[in-house]
């Protein structure tokens, strides 16, 4: 892709993500930060993967005049997420839905940061047409509201109208234990902040899977 961007003269965009940040010891994080990643873990062929990703990105800029974008990504969530995509939201959404306990990893207390989808398409569309100077350096964009998983877990009971039970798992090795973006440099080079509160998200995420999922949610059992 970036060779084709050489080639046609294209403006190109990169989907990164928070975990390039792994397990930060910054909070909240910068887009600054080198992150601390444990490059030979059981989750770090996606957490490199996108880190030598956003590095190609720079080199063809630097050394080919690429007009390259590149977005760090926080949780996103919204209609149109797959009911088994794995992601917490759409897990506690479609276990809440269902009456079944809310599985958790750890004791709920790690934080993530949750992003409503048309905001993160707003500041992609705003990433795409900026033209400032440094505009080719990674930009995070996410929501700075944080949530451990405890809160989340609450939350979701109250948009679903259900009273949620939490199941309390192992944690995974290497899950991040913070997860927040510090979003300066998207309000300065985009005018961007997102602008839809958890809540009023989850809300509208809770009838979309109600909506095209019907009964086949409320009967077909969890994964």
């Amino acid at each position: 892709m970036l060779g084709m961007a050489k080639r046609v003269h294209a403006r190109i965009l990169q989907a990164s993500t928070s975990e390039i940040y792994g397990d930060p010891l910054e909070h909240p994080q910068t887009e600054s930060y080198f992150g601390n990643v444990n490059p030979i873990g059981p989750r770090s062929c996606y957490d490199e993967g996108k880190r030598v990703a956003e590095t190609l990105m720079m080199d063809y800029h630097r050394q080919n005049g690429v007009d390259t974008r590149i977005i760090r990504i926080f949780n996103t969530y919204g209609e149109r997420m797959m009911e088994d995509d794995g992601r917490v939201v759409s897990n506690f959404i479609v276990q809440a839905l269902r009456n079944e306990d809310l599985t958790v990893y750890g004791d709920g207390s790690q934080t993530r940061s949750f992003c409503y989808v048309s905001d993160l398409v707003e500041g992609m569309v705003r990433a795409m047409e900026a033209g400032a100077d440094d505009i080719h350096m990674p930009i995070n964009l996410g929501n700075p509201g944080e949530f451990t998983m405890n809160e989340l877990a609450d939350e979701v009971g109250r948009a679903a109208a259900r009273e949620v039970k939490i199941k309390y798992l192992p944690l995974p090795q290497d899950d991040p234990k913070q997860r927040q973006p510090n979003i300066d440099r998207a309000r300065k080079l985009l005018g961007w902040e997102p602008k839809v509160a958890l809540a009023d998200g989850l809300k509208k995420t809770v009838e979309y899977f109600r909506s095209v999922t019907g009964e086949n949610i409320m009967q077909k059992p969890a994964r």
